[in-house]
């Protein structure tokens, strides 16, 4: 457990733990000694002069005087020690996300990472603040009363040493029993948590086919296996709490026995051991509370075990000596890309020169997206290479390459701030006049005019409160104010309304200007615009071209280009014969 936080923790960060587990065990071993005074109190106090405890009950006193300022000395640098790591823990875990690759953060990770992150590290870092120190005691201190005992008679003393093993052996069972339940557990809980959230984003479906009153038959599911694995979890760690408890009072009824022995022949005198029986009992509380203590550092370990899968997974690695690229062209070099054992990109070679535009188009699954996310760094290629500006991305560095391209996706993500916040991401130092202009630009002031606040409006958290439309005016004017050579367009008009769609397509063609541009095209209204045009299935070309030259030929793109065409088409008539 120890070894695992100061794996996750890190170096620097050793010497203040160490120290601290150093001072919890001094403090537990100081209460062990202190309950041993009152062998010669009560020997004192039971025979023939109790005036011989006064000395005794000083130290005795003296004793617990020590061991209450270093019980608060060990408690506060617990405290101390734990804030400064739950601090230190969010940093390097933010940075540690900051460095993986964007491709890292796919399915249900980010949920994964956000529980992480918030109760995750609380629940890991919170051992040195609330539990190390209990669990320490727990261990520490009937072991030195066990010392103690064996001093004033290694009759009783090995008696109750006989327990340890026992404990041991105990502890170490429930543990083992309980890691597949804590582990099932957990993953049925957090299937539960999806199943909630799907549940409430149903809801409009639900409502729209009157199934309100209908149980959302996958969530009654989840939450049913969670309430069995909760319940296997309890029963599997009932017989390490019997056993535990068992075995205590079997401990000290049998020293209550062997007391009684000797004392009846007379081994020992009933002071000692009415002394040794006080100290067998106050062993037995710190051993009993191993069970709880036990299960919480389980739950905490399991976090720190996921903790330290994160920040255990390897970031793409930065070039020693990284290259600045020379121009703006891009290029891909028989790139073989495979994601989940499947082959994304298969041998793909094409280029784009600087200042031109290709159109991605294709079918489903074919890899459109994965293109662009490999000219951004979001994952290394398998085979190959990706070039901008003739050097491999492998050999730029970080900073230089997201300052050479700007992206705009589909799905757009605003943080829960105001417009201006939210367009400033793309360049946090720009003047006013900037900040207007790409606003202009990509027809987000309509946008500013008719909301409360203006600029200072709240856009909600991921921009819940904006439309889709809405949401990529903001996408692209922050691209717009980024001012990057190279644009990534990734079926930005695909969810639109006509509308919306009009004013995105004219803020996307003041993107494009001049730029070096590779766009994904759902709908192929912008792909008559571009240079050229390379037709993408099972991770290959398979034609390219102009958009006219591709329609002349009669292939898979003047068959794709028909039948997307043609919804459009229809929906135009319609519009005129209403």
């Amino acid at each position: 457990m120890i070894r695992m936080l100061m794996r996750v923790l890190g170096p620097e960060y050793a010497g203040p733990v160490r120290r601290t587990v150093a001072l919890m065990t001094v403090t537990a071993m100081v209460e062990g000694l202190s309950y041993g005074l009152l062998v010669p109190v009560l020997r004192a106090l039971f025979g023939g002069e109790p005036g011989g405890a006064r000395p005794w009950l000083i130290a005795f006193g003296a004793a617990v005087a020590v061991y209450a300022v270093l019980r608060y000395l060990s408690d506060l640098s617990g405290m101390r020690v734990g804030t400064v790591l739950l601090r230190g823990m969010y940093h390097r875990l933010g940075d540690h996300l900051a460095r993986l690759p964007i491709g890292w953060y796919g399915g249900a990770r980010v949920g994964e990472v956000s529980v992480l992150a918030s109760r995750g590290v609380l629940e890991a870092m919170g051992v040195l603040a609330h539990l190390l120190g209990p669990y320490v005691s727990a261990c520490v201190t009937p072991s030195t009363i066990v010392v103690v005992m064996l001093a004033f008679d290694w009759r009783l003393g090995l008696a109750a040493l006989a327990a340890a093993p026992v404990v041991a052996a105990i502890q170490v069972w429930t543990g083992r029993s309980m890691a597949a339940s804590d582990a099932e557990r957990h993953e049925r809980g957090h299937e539960a948590t999806g199943r909630v959230i799907e549940y409430l984003q149903a809801q409009p479906v639900l409502r729209a086919g009157g199934r309100t009153g209908e149980r959302f038959r996958l969530l009654d599911d989840s939450l049913r296996e969670l309430q069995r694995a909760s319940r296997r979890t309890v029963l599997s760690a009932l017989p390490g709490v019997l056993g535990l408890t068992l075995t205590v009072q079997a401990v000290f009824t049998a020293l209550l026995a062997l007391g009684a022995y000797l004392a009846l022949g007379g081994h020992i005198g009933a002071a000692e051991l009415l002394a040794i029986l006080v100290l067998a009992a106050r062993c037995a509380d710190p051993l009993l509370s191993l069970s709880d203590l036990g299960g919480k550092l389980r739950a905490a370990r399991a976090e720190l075990g996921r903790l330290d899968a994160v920040l255990s997974t390897e970031p793409l690695p930065e070039a020693p000596d990284p290259v600045r690229p020379a121009h703006h062209g891009l290029e891909f070099d028989s790139v073989t890309f495979r994601q989940d054992g499947r082959t994304v990109i298969d041998d793909l070679s094409l280029s784009v020169p600087e200042g031109q535009r290709l159109a991605v188009v294709g079918p489903s699954g074919a890899g459109k997206s994965t293109l662009l996310q490999l000219l951004a760094r979001f994952h290394d290629v398998d085979a190959g290479a990706v070039r901008v500006g003739g050097a491999d991305v492998r050999d730029v560095g970080t900073e230089v390459l997201t300052s050479r391209i700007a992206i705009v996706f589909q799905d757009v993500y605003l943080f829960d701030g105001t417009i201006e916040e939210n367009v400033r991401l793309g360049r946090p130092d720009a003047g006013e006049a900037e900040l207007r202009a790409a606003a202009t630009a990509a027809r987000l002031d309509e946008v500013i005019e008719r909301l409360p606040g203006g600029w200072a409006a709240k856009v909600g958290e991921g921009g819940a409160l904006l439309s889709g439309g809405e949401r990529q005016r903001v996408s692209i004017a922050r691209a717009l104010l980024k001012d990057a050579p190279i644009v990534l367009l990734d079926e930005v008009t695909s969810a639109l309304d006509p509308v919306n769609e009009a004013a995105v397509h004219e803020g996307v063609e003041r993107l494009m200007a001049g730029r070096t541009v590779v766009m994904v095209a759902h709908r192929l209204r912008t792909v008559q615009r571009a240079d050229r045009v390379v037709f993408l299935d099972g991770g290959r070309i398979v034609e390219e071209g102009g958009h006219d030259e591709l329609l002349r030929r009669g292939g898979r793109y003047a068959g794709f280009w028909h039948g997307s065409t043609a919804p459009d088409i229809r929906w135009r008539h319609g519009r005129r014969a209403g």
